[in-house]
């Protein structure tokens, strides 16, 4: 069917009373263009009543209007409209009649509008989205219609809807097999014959191997057709070679031919789709292997949000966020805590992510007070099955988690239930692998009492009056015993006897007794605390059947406020921020692209980086007791400007897979160190701060393995404009990156200014702000405060004509660069 797409041209308004006899378009109504977040564009406040999960940003209920001009016929033709994603209760109206609905805030689905439309003239569309319903999520969820939709249109007979399916049965370097499948509509009140061709074609558009075939059909029937086509010398897809392949499917009329055989008549419909040949095998002694070669998952959780742009989703936003995260060493990612958008897909296709895809946060019990879980048992198979026939054709995509951290998992109906999702997902794609992503500690339920007196009474805590609220202490304190509790395993094998992974929260240190207890159980590190992964990864490369490591996160995101802020006063972040704290502050890149120290530790841990790295503890807080959760190491930046703490102490930390460092100060040598098995690549030096450089060499066996240099900003400050590296030209979205500098280039850290930003020509500043986890500024406003010097401006070019974004600071010096 023909795609086209209709993100233009839209009318919104807040419907704040959604009366069903009221279906006028109020005056108020504005033009907009989708992908939208109303969400993003209100304010946010402390009386929220979503709090800190939103970032304390409301919902809303919402309308959108959009019209189509009837022409003769339609009524007769396959016209749909697919929505990639619209956040959530959302209801869809034609002429006023309903149309479809979906209450899942992150499924794709599909709604024929053809019955509704007029035989000709104008028809309104109309959206409905009912995200008003109190507390609906443990995370910033955005409003509205956030991804993009597209109209399909067809004749009578044509290719069903996401039913072309591409998957490798087989391959090697000198040969693969290839399965396609279409499942094929004949709307004709006739049985005829068509001709449905199969094609696959290389980047260049070279047809590498197809197949015709004449099926009979009957009127009004659908067929499903196969074809197994064979590739030779085929270039396999994987992370370091993310080759791929087009794959088309046409469906003629059979024409006859005098001599009785049968070509191809008048073409009636074609698909085309993207896909990757790959293999894909799991066994406890190879672990994960992708085309033979085994893999280690070094892995990073992402929410969805786009940052400074909230929930609404583009290409270019998701192709430079992948990019980012790839060359920070991470080679995959777990979408976080639902379906991906499919252009996030298509980043991780192109780019060579792999994707731990998943489904739920919630089945049958609520952790919020109006979740999916009052629609889930409803819908759950729905669901299900849109994820999978989205992500079918994504070669990027290896495995889907059925649900996150699910409390019920552990139990009997639990696991049995898990037993029917995972069954869906295997009947809809035999070809890639299920997990639960559990958490221990939640699955425990009723068990959590007897586990806290007993881990209490094993480490010599006071076991008298245990209760429940006194787990969260021993929990932060006695993880690693909690999780091996024989309550913990009892329930772990009911929860993870259905998938074909275990997918392990906080929970590396299970590793070794279920190398002992259950040696073929394939297990991933589904989401682990970031500090933590010099351990973690030594566990990782230990045991085969262990296939990585996923962070928590990857990518800094908006709501469970403060959870990654650290503090020195209760309220300023960790699990008692309060507003204005509005990101969580986990991730190891910040939510405007900037690598945060963390990525650089983890670069190291993972071995793709010899040069040292070099962060540096705040000493406005030196001899402080930080207040700080386990997704916390420190509050050190890279970064050597402190002004007004000269000759004051000062911790330096310092990253190396070496096995000495050696640091010096202005060239003058404070101390050379040993790194241990133990320090997990990171040791901490205490000097006095004094501006100018600070310098770190490192050494393996007494040979220099690399030095890395922070020189401190002085004298007047520059403002610098840079379209961002992970931009391409021509994209419709432009990054620019904005820096407080020196004249040399360095950044001043201590040093934000307001500035403010204006666009000339034919484009929108779609998005502006920083990494500030508490900024008070709106990302939909022209003026923001800079963090640690630094800021992002998003525009959106309306047209090829000139733009330009021109920024200024306070006391009038300006910056212009053309888009």
């Amino acid at each position: 069917m023909r795609k086209t797409n209709w993100n233009d041209n839209w009318l919104f308004w807040n419907s704040k009373d959604a009366f069903a006899l009221v279906w006028d378009i109020p005056q108020n109504a504005r033009k907009i263009d989708l992908p939208h977040d109303a969400m993003i564009e209100t304010t946010p406040h402390a009386d929220s009543i979503n709090g800190g999960n939103t970032g304390f940003y409301d919902g809303g209920s919402y309308t959108y209007v959009k019209f189509y001009e009837s022409k003769p016929g339609d009524r007769e033709r396959n016209i749909s409209l697919l929505f990639e994603g619209i956040y959530m209760n959302s209801f869809v109206y034609v002429n006023g009649q309903l149309a479809g609905n979906r209450p899942y805030g992150y499924s794709e689905f599909i709604v024929p509008i053809s019955h509704l439309l007029k035989e000709e003239g104008e028809n309104e569309i109309r959206i409905q989205v009912k995200n008003s319903s109190g507390k609906n999520s443990r995370w910033y969820t955005g409003s509205g219609i956030y991804r993009d939709v597209y109209m399909l249109t067809g004749g009578k007979t044509y290719v069903k809807e996401n039913s072309f399916l591409v998957s490798t049965e087989d391959c090697s370097e000198e040969e693969a097999t290839v399965l396609l499948s279409a499942n094929v509509m004949n709307g004709e009140p006739v049985s005829m014959d068509i001709a449905v061709c199969f094609e696959l074609m290389d980047r260049v558009g070279k047809v590498i191997a197809k197949e015709r075939k004449i099926v009979s059909t009957k009127a009004d029937s659908e067929s499903k057709v196969l074809s197994r086509l064979f590739v030779e010398n085929p270039l396999l897809w994987s992370e370091d070679n993310p080759e791929l392949y087009k794959a088309v499917v046409t469906v003629s009329v059979a024409k006859t031919e005098d001599n009785g055989s049968f070509s191809q008549g008048e073409i009636l419909d074609t698909e085309e789709t993207t896909i990757g040949i790959r293999k894909l095998s799991l066994d406890s002694r190879h672990g994960l292997r992708v085309n033979g070669k085994t893999v280690k998952l070094r892995g990073a959780c992402v929410h969805h949000d786009s940052g400074i742009l909230g929930a609404k989703t583009y290409k270019e936003a998701e192709y430079r966020r992948i990019s980012i995260l790839k060359k920070a060493g991470f080679n995959a990612i777990r979408m976080s805590h639902h379906p991906a958008a499919p252009v996030l897909l298509e980043a991780c296709d192109e780019l060579g992510m792999y994707v731990m895809e998943e489904a739920f946060d919630m089945w049958t019990r609520a952790k919020s007070d109006y979740d999916y879980n009052l629609y889930f048992m409803d819908w759950w198979e729905r669901d299900i099955e849109a994820m999978v026939l989205k992500d079918y054709n994504h070669p990027s995509v290896i495995m889907y988690s059925i649900g996150n951290e699910i409390p019920e998992i552990g139990t009997d109906e639990g696991s049995r239930l898990a037993g029917k999702i995972s069954a869906l997902c295997h009947k809809l794609d035999p070809y890639r692998f299920t997990l639960a992503s559990i958490n221990g500690v939640f699955a425990a339920g009723d068990a959590v009492p007897q586990i806290t007196a007993d881990v209490a009474s094993s480490v010599g805590e006071s076991d008298d009056s245990i209760n429940v609220n006194d787990f969260m202490t021993i929990m932060d304190k006695y993880m690693d015993k909690i999780v091996v509790h024989p309550e913990i395993t009892k329930r772990l094998d009911k929860a993870c006897a259905m998938t074909d992974i275990a997918g392990y929260n906080y929970m590396t240190a299970r590793y070794v007794l279920d190398n002992e207890i259950n040696p073929n159980r394939i297990i991933v590190g589904s989401e682990t605390y970031p500090p933590e992964i010099a351990v973690n990864w030594r566990e990782v490369m230990k045991f085969p059947q262990v296939i990585g490591d996923f962070t928590w996160t990857g990518w800094d995101y908006l709501g469970e406020a403060g959870v990654g802020i650290p503090a020195y006063n209760f309220g300023e972040g960790g699990f008692g921020a309060q507003f204005p704290a509005k990101l969580a502050y986990t991730g190891d890149v910040d939510i405007t692209g900037f690598r945060r120290p963390l990525s650089y530790y983890r670069e190291i841990v993972f071995g793709l980086r010899k040069a040292p790295y070099i962060a540096v503890q705040n000493p406005a807080h030196y001899g402080e007791k930080l207040i700080k959760t386990p997704w916390v190491m420190s509050d050190a930046i890279s970064s050597w400007n402190f002004d007004g703490y000269e000759n004051k102490p000062v911790i330096i930390e310092v990253y190396s897979a070496g096995d000495e460092v050696e640091l010096f100060v202005n060239d003058k040598r404070i101390e050379k160190k040993k790194i241990n098995k133990e320090d997990n690549c990171r040791v901490l030096f205490e000097t006095v701060y004094k501006p100018g450089n600070l310098k770190v060499v490192s050494y393996s066996k007494g040979e220099k393995t690399g030095e890395y240099e922070l020189v401190t900003a002085k004298g007047d400050i520059r403002l610098v404009a840079e379209i961002d590296e992970n931009t391409s030209k021509g994209d419709k979205h432009v990054f620019v990156n904005l820096m407080l500098e020196d004249a040399d280039g360095n950044t001043f850290t201590d040093r934000d200014e307001t500035i403010t930003a204006e666009i000339e020509g034919d484009g929108v500043l779609l998005g502006f702000g920083s990494g500030d986890p508490k900024s008070q500024e709106a990302y939909t406003g022209n003026v923001t405060k800079t963090y640690y010097g630094r800021a992002l401006a998003v525009i959106q070019r309306k047209s090829v004509g000139n733009v330009a974004l021109k920024v200024s600071l306070d006391d009038g010096k300006q910056i212009k660069i053309n888009i």
